[in-house]
């Protein structure tokens, strides 16, 4: 199972930075960031997996693909967005991890706009 290799990548991950923290804490920061990259290397084929069934969903709804492209981008912007949070709270700059959120909320309204546009256009159609 794939969690299985996931938690155990971030248990080794978190020795290896308990143990770096005595003689270069300075590198704590460096592996953190390569197992986050390890654990989205491992769950790259789900991801894959989820974007086949949002299109085949679409398909047979007969959703624009405009919206479909919308969505998946909103995914990948928080995905993206909580993993540079996490890296940056691990390396205890929580003033920049609020500010990296704040720029990933206003980019996901921006993108949203034609989504929110198309619901409110069909709602003032049935009234």
């Amino acid at each position: 199972m794939e969690i299985i290799q996931i938690i155990g990548i971030g248990f080794c991950g978190v020795l290896i930075a308990i143990i770096l923290k005595e003689y270069k804490p300075e590198y704590k920061i460096y592996i953190s960031i390569i197992i986050g990259i390890m654990i989205f290397i491992l769950t790259a084929n789900n991801l894959q997996i989820f974007i086949q069934q949002i299109n085949n969903l679409a398909n047979r709804l007969k959703i624009k693909n405009q919206f479909i492209g919308i969505l998946l981008k909103i995914t990948g912007i928080s995905i993206l967005t909580e993993f540079a949070i996490s890296i940056c709270k691990d390396s205890g700059e929580n003033a920049i991890a609020s500010k990296i959120d704040l720029g990933g909320k206003i980019i996901i309204i921006g993108i949203s706009m034609p989504i929110i546009t198309g619901l409110l256009e069909t709602l003032l159609g049935l009234l």
